[in-house]
């Protein structure tokens, strides 16, 4: 891991604590003389304090696993018969190593499109 890499994990951590501390400390101390348990607490209070952060945490996590590229052209340049060959790697072949730079360019405006669908779509389905 590098630095950059470790920082931004830092920064990440940080967030979610001030996320945490974000919680009023009264909502607790009110269902608890209301006479709810730990569990109810945390599924009543603590996960829709956190909403905010799990969504956007399962939309940049999304976004990141569609976008996969370092570990299958490290590791396998796509794998026996193509089976560990994603998107952004089949866009890199075609525009760089079979020189079809316009049906590369198509391939990840295509791709835009699916990442920005596929948002809307997380959001639409988490938001309920």
């Amino acid at each position: 891991m590098n630095r950059k890499t470790e920082e931004k994990a830092l920064q990440e951590l940080k967030f979610d604590e001030d996320t945490l501390l974000n919680i009023p400390e009264e909502r607790y101390e009110a269902a608890a003389i209301d006479g709810a348990n730990r569990w109810n607490m945390f599924w009543n209070i603590t996960i829709p304090g956190l909403m905010n952060t799990i969504k956007y945490v399962l939309i940049i996590t999304t976004i990141q696993a569609m976008k996969l590229f370092v570990q299958p052209y490290v590791m396998t340049q796509g794998g026996p018969q193509n089976s560990t060959r994603t998107l952004v790697y089949y866009i890199y072949q075609q525009g760089f190593q079979s020189h079809n730079v316009g049906y590369a360019c198509a391939v990840a405006a295509v791709f835009f499109i699916i990442v920005v669908v596929m948002s809307f779509f997380l959001k639409k389905v988490i938001d309920r």
